[in-house]
């Protein structure tokens, strides 16, 4: 009561001063621009208590209140406040008759983020498999040293010992932490790659964006963190062996079936077009997987973004990466031809994943990727 009371004053004082000064329209407004500032700050303990009877506290007070200093009083619209305020509520209208306020969505911090991945930060770790070409003077150390990474895992990646030889311009798959990749084929389990390789299960699932353990499906490449690879006589899990495919077998995803981007990992083929282009199923078969985040991140689900994954009765496996949506669900029995997602890989965008612009990241595992030239 006692604020109003001096605010009504203020308003009368205000009053008088306006029709005194009939030249300074710029002057009315602003004050009246600072009087809602005070009833706005209210709630922030800004309440100005020496206002009252103060025919200058219009650039007196107000500058010292809202941090600015005397050479900033006459643009007092433009110039940056000294103090952060609390950020203020968005309303929402209900039912076209009130208003309901609305607090700003809760933002995390790099620290916050890093903990609910166990500790891998999104920012700091390159959490995508590349491909590197061999340059003159490089060697397996110094290869190892340049990534970051040990040696053996160049090695197991790639199918080297360290006698191995360089030759410049051979391709080299850099994972991008210490580890091994495993592909998973029918049957595994979390468990049993921690098993093998001696990793971690918190540390599969958080690297692999995996929701749980049961996140796994045939054709995903796996990588784990700090994992060692076993030693000869056991059974690992290599790249599928490739299974021959009719040269009809699959059609472009594309309409265009324009390649921007021949071979790469994982035995993969880009085809460029226009965000919300329609995305083609390649084959029959049943959707996998239907990986989909809000995340602008380039590491994204391994750098592919928002992607469907799809079983063949031959049991190959098509990916199709950088979505910006999915037309299907898991479960899902797609014909030849059937549209299946629309087009993304615009940077900035919710789920684009490691791309420079519009485009589908066309992946074949199983079998020879038909698109190869």
């Amino acid at each position: 009561m006692l604020d109003y009371l001096r605010s009504k004053k203020l308003l009368n004082n205000l009053r008088r001063k306006i029709k005194g000064s009939p030249k300074t329209p710029c002057l009315c407004l602003r004050i009246i621009a600072v009087f809602l500032f005070i009833f706005v700050s209210a709630d922030s303990g800004l309440i100005v208590k020496s206002l009252a009877g103060k025919n200058d506290f219009y650039l007196a007070n107000i500058s010292k209140i809202i941090g600015f200093e005397e050479s900033e009083k006459d643009n007092l619209f433009v110039s940056p406040t000294k103090r952060f305020l609390p950020e203020s509520p968005e309303f929402l209208l209900v039912e076209n008759s009130s208003l309901k306020a609305s607090s700003p969505p809760t933002t995390f911090s790099s620290q916050v983020l890093g903990s609910l991945i166990a500790g891998y930060e999104p920012e700091d770790v390159k959490m995508v498999i590349t491909e590197y070409i061999v340059e003159s003077g490089d060697t397996l150390s110094s290869l190892a040293a340049k990534f970051n990474i040990s040696l053996d895992t160049i090695l197991w990646a790639n199918d080297l010992n360290k006698n191995s030889i360089l030759k410049v311009g051979r391709k080299l798959v850099i994972l991008p932490v210490s580890g091994v990749i495993h592909h998973v084929k029918s049957g595994d389990t979390v468990s049993g790659i921690v098993e093998t390789y001696k990793g971690k299960t918190e540390e599969i699932v958080a690297f692999n964006y995996l929701l749980d353990e049961n996140d796994i499906y045939v054709g995903d490449i796996i990588i784990v963190p700090n994992g060692v690879m076993p030693p000869p006589p056991v059974k690992l899990s290599p790249a599928p062996v490739s299974v021959p495919l009719a040269n009809t077998y699959f059609i472009c995803p594309h309409s265009a079936c324009r390649i921007t981007q021949g071979l790469h990992w994982y035995n993969a083929i880009d085809f460029d077009g226009k965000c919300g282009d329609p995305i083609y199923a390649a084959a029959a078969g049943q959707v996998l997987k239907v990986a989909l985040t809000s995340s602008t991140s380039r590491w994204a689900f391994g750098g592919a973004g928002n992607h469907i994954t799809i079983l063949h009765p031959n049991g190959v496996v098509t990916m199709y990466g950088h979505i910006s949506a999915s037309l299907v669900k898991p479960g899902d029995r797609v014909s030849q031809g059937d549209r299946i997602a629309l087009m993304g890989g615009q940077p900035g965008t919710a789920g684009v994943g490691l791309s420079t612009g519009c485009h589908v990241h066309f992946g074949v595992t199983g079998a020879r990727n038909p698109f190869a030239r």
